[in-house]
């Protein structure tokens, strides 16, 4: 809470704005560390509970040095361990009464683990089904349907890779705007036929004898991957009209 120096009740009202920062300012700031964040996102995570601006009588946005470290926090909780909003909500909230609460895990191993011949290959996060249930905020019944479109799909051992995460809280977050699960079998099925494309390029790739050409294959999806992202986001920003920061 801000404390203010004694002398009337406007000098005392300006010196507790003084600290405080407009959304674009704290858009500013946040900005070197997460290039993709928008107004509309720190709007929206405002609208989910993860921070409480202060609002001037104009009903203008002023953020506290506090409100930015919280955001600070949330945004790297999505981007490095995968959970969403809720699970972080409820993580900081507990840190803030003073309870002391491991951060959520996500089952974080090597995929090497599992295949000991590609020990010096990349590292991979992998998510039992319970973790999986827990970070996504839903229901056995749930997960299934999303099984049944293919929006998620379990690995050979039952856990699912890093991106199941993903996917779990995209979905979530689409759900809070009335896009169903049902509804993004479409989106399942362009990325299916995108990754597909892909795979033509670079199987030959996959298939050379030389161990060098075949470990390039990787480099060479991963690049293609990206490309055919953000062709596919320009292509729907065309289709709709607008432009995303």
């Amino acid at each position: 809470m801000l404390h203010t120096p004694s002398g009337g009740a406007g000098h005392g009202a300006a010196a507790a704005d003084s600290g405080l920062m407009s959304i674009g300012t704290v858009l500013n700031a946040l900005r070197d560390e997460f290039p993709d964040i928008t107004i509309s996102k720190i709007r929206f995570l405002e609208s989910e509970g993860l921070v409480e601006p202060r609002r001037t009588p104009a009903g203008y946005r002023k953020f506290s040095a506090h409100d930015v470290e919280r955001l600070g926090q949330v945004l790297r909780m999505q981007r490095d361990h995968y959970l969403p909003l809720k699970v972080i909500r409820e993580h900081l909230d507990a840190m803030e009464r003073g309870e002391a609460v491991p951060l959520p895990s996500l089952g974080r191993q090597r995929d090497a683990e599992a295949r000991p011949e590609q020990a010096d290959g990349p590292t991979a996060a992998r998510i039992g089904r319970d973790e999986l249930l827990v970070a996504a905020g839903i229901g056995e019944q749930e997960l299934k349907e999303w099984e049944s479109y293919g929006l998620v799909a379990p690995l050979a051992d039952g856990a699912y890779d890093a991106e199941a995460a993903t996917v779990a809280s995209l979905v979530v977050e689409l759900g809070r705007f009335g896009i169903e699960p049902r509804h993004l079998r479409v989106m399942k099925a362009a990325a299916d036929r995108e990754a597909g494309l892909v795979d033509q390029v670079v199987a030959p790739l996959r298939r050379h004898r030389n161990p060098q050409t075949r470990a390039h294959a990787e480099a060479r999806t991963k690049e293609l991957a990206g490309l055919a992202v953000k062709l596919h986001a320009a292509l729907v920003q065309t289709a709709l009209g607008v432009r995303l920061p």
